[in-house]
């Protein structure tokens, strides 16, 4: 899993590349609260790096408690 923060976006994109090229046939990107949008752009850019060689399987929005605060989440499962 690749938890989406405060780093730069070019980050989680390299992390992502690089679990699929050690042979990860399933990455999740979870992104909460201001941190969302960053994780639906690292899946964009995913794609546009990767193009037709990834595949997006689901897409999961809630909220959990984080620090006794009721955080929105998204989850997005990719494969390659």
């Amino acid at each position: 899993m690749v938890s989406v923060g405060s780093r730069p976006l070019s980050d989680y994109v390299l992390s992502v590349v690089i679990l699929f090229n050690q042979g990860v046939k399933r990455v999740i990107l979870k992104g909460r609260g201001g941190n969302i949008s960053k994780t639906i752009a690292v899946y964009n850019a995913v794609k546009d790096r990767l193009g037709d060689a990834v595949k997006l399987e689901n897409i999961e929005i809630g909220s959990e408690y984080f620090n006794k605060k009721r955080i929105s989440y998204i989850r997005i499962v990719i494969s390659k």
